[in-house]
């Protein structure tokens, strides 16, 4: 009882928090105390959000850069899983030698990198997916091995003495227990890959919610400025609660352990 009385408290806590940056939002620049032609009051905020979902512009922005995001992203997925679970679990020696390298290559920023991505792939959308991909790959790739790593021997050992073959093991041992590690680099991939959306459509785009700040900012339309950023926190939000969601419906077990806590 009283776990859910904290928890109850928690949400409260961090709903007045919310709220309490929302009024100030509101009336800071209305009352002059910050100028509210460079931030203004979020029910004009607001107000850009509702005119640009009414002529369907926000539809367009959103699709376009939730298309971006989740295909550099389900890349990145598609790459670093089965690669961290090579290297974890089949070539750990070989992810040792490695692992200094792929440190270096995690701490290099996508943006940087633009210059050589548009050398090869041009200023299309291969070019804004590289830097998603780039800003992706790393921390899915560390967590998948660290996942696979981290799973106890005697979990494996059990397993092959009762007759299970290195497919059942791989299926009812070795993912089951990396999974939660790997749903962690995802939800944190995710965030990066948000993060590298708006530089990655300041270039070369003409549409998704990066190439509405740029033009904002260009022609100092600020209300559609803060509109798009607060669009673009909300979708990050969304993507993170869904990727959560979908790893409690998949991770069983991590459910029942709770439960029995």
């Amino acid at each position: 009882m009283r776990a859910y009385v904290d928890d109850f408290f928690g949400r409260l806590i961090n709903i007045s928090g919310l709220v309490t940056l929302f009024l100030l939002w509101e009336i800071l620049p209305r009352t002059g105390i910050i100028n509210g032609q460079f931030i203004p009051p979020l029910s004009v905020v607001c107000w850009e959000i509702a005119k640009m979902a009414n002529d369907g512009s926000l539809f367009l922005h959103v699709t376009a850069s939730l298309q971006r995001t989740i295909v550099g992203l389900l890349l990145a997925v598609g790459l670093a899983v089965p690669m961290g679970f090579l290297l974890g679990g089949v070539f750990p020696a070989l992810s040792k030698q490695l692992r200094p390298l792929f440190r270096l290559f995690g701490q290099i920023n996508a943006f940087s990198l633009f210059p050589i991505f548009i050398l090869f792939f041009g200023i299309g959308e291969i070019a804004k997916l590289a830097i998603i991909f780039w800003s992706t790959v790393w921390p899915v790739l560390f967590t998948t091995i660290v996942g696979v790593r981290n799973i106890d021997p005697l979990y494996i050992k059990s397993a092959r003495s009762m007759g299970a073959d290195k497919a059942t093991i791989f299926n009812k041992v070795v993912l089951p227990g990396a999974a939660p590690v790997i749903f962690t680099g995802v939800r944190t991939g995710a965030s990066h890959a948000f993060l590298m959306l708006i530089a990655a459509e300041m270039i070369g785009a003409h549409a998704g919610l990066g190439w509405v700040i740029h033009n904002s900012e260009v022609n100092a339309i600020m209300p559609r400025l803060f509109a798009g950023m607060i669009i673009i926190a909300i979708l990050g939000t969304a993507l993170n609660y869904v990727l959560y969601m979908l790893e409690e419906s998949l991770v069983d077990w991590k459910q029942a352990v709770e439960r029995i806590e």
